[in-house]
């Protein structure tokens, strides 16, 4: 059995689902999944798609050429289309807290999540003996302002060479540079409380706690240039009281921060998040 997503963007304009769904019909596929959306705003249609191909002769990249000929420049789509046989690629980045990294392989380990994991990076040893005990190859790159560009070429190396589809900061506490967001457009996920941009700072749950807050919050999103302003993939809250100290304000943060984060490797590694305008389409 051949399985197939197919992700799309155009401007909206009629027959567009039916040409598509009838060229898989062609090719003796069946839809198991599908879903569109119109921002009409904009005049974008997006639409994902999962489809099943029983015959043994179905050849991935043959129905991509056909299906670019046939389909995509007549409607002058974006288009991407991802076979199930392979796996996406992730790179963990890491720095010494370790919640979000733990949760991770945890849900990797169990089989929850689609997708291998080839190396992890970190700025510090220190998490190294969670990465032995999954199995994991780590690699440490130290990084400081006279050594940024060298360590920023070694991540790149090891990226290259294990062909890594994305990349996620799973707190790692360093600003990536345009080297790297250039070289994996939409394809850095990040995680941090969301908090911002009110609670700047190191101690951003001692400044929210001082102020009394009532919720609090985490976000996940992709890495752009301009710091903690890409397109969000996920995010999720959780009240507060009087009653909380600043330690259980950071609890329920770093408890956020893994399920949020989680979400969003999924929805990413899945194939249901699309990309426009620095916003996202998420599909269920």
């Amino acid at each position: 059995m051949n399985k197939i997503t197919i992700l799309i963007h155009c401007k909206d304009r009629p027959y567009i689902i039916a040409s598509v769904t009838n060229f898989i019909a062609g090719n003796q596929g069946n839809i198991v999944y599908i879903d569109q959306h119109v921002d009409r705003e904009q005049n974008i249609f997006f639409m994902r798609l999962e489809s099943e191909f029983e015959s043994d002769s179905f050849n991935t990249e043959v129905f991509k050429a056909e299906f670019k000929a046939n389909i995509a420049e007549r409607f002058k789509m974006k288009w991407r289309i991802y076979s199930s046989e392979r796996k996406p690629k992730m790179a963990l980045f890491i720095s010494k807290y370790d919640h979000c990294l733990y949760d991770l392989l945890g849900r990797y380990n169990s089989g929850e999540l689609n997708l291998e994991i080839p190396f992890i990076i970190s700025n510090h040893d220190t998490l190294k003996p969670i990465a032995d005990s999954f199995n994991i190859p780590f690699h440490h790159i130290p990084v400081t302002k006279d050594t940024k560009e060298a360590a920023e070429n070694k991540q790149l190396e090891l990226l290259e060479k294990h062909q890594i589809d994305f990349i996620v900061l799973a707190r790692y506490m360093q600003i990536v540079s345009s080297k790297l967001i250039d070289k994996y457009p939409n394809k850095i996920i990040n995680i941090h409380h969301s908090f911002l941009p009110a609670f700047v700072g190191a101690k951003p749950y001692h400044s929210a706690y001082k102020r009394g807050v009532k919720i609090i919050g985490a976000t996940s999103h992709y890495v752009t240039e301009e710091l903690d302003a890409g397109p969000i993939i996920e995010q999720d809250v959780t009240r507060v009281t009087h009653a909380h100290s600043i330690s259980d304000l950071i609890t329920k943060g770093r408890d956020l921060e893994k399920i949020v984060l989680a979400n969003a490797v999924k929805l990413h590694s899945n194939r249901k998040v699309m990309v426009y305008n620095n916003k996202t389409v998420i599909f269920s």
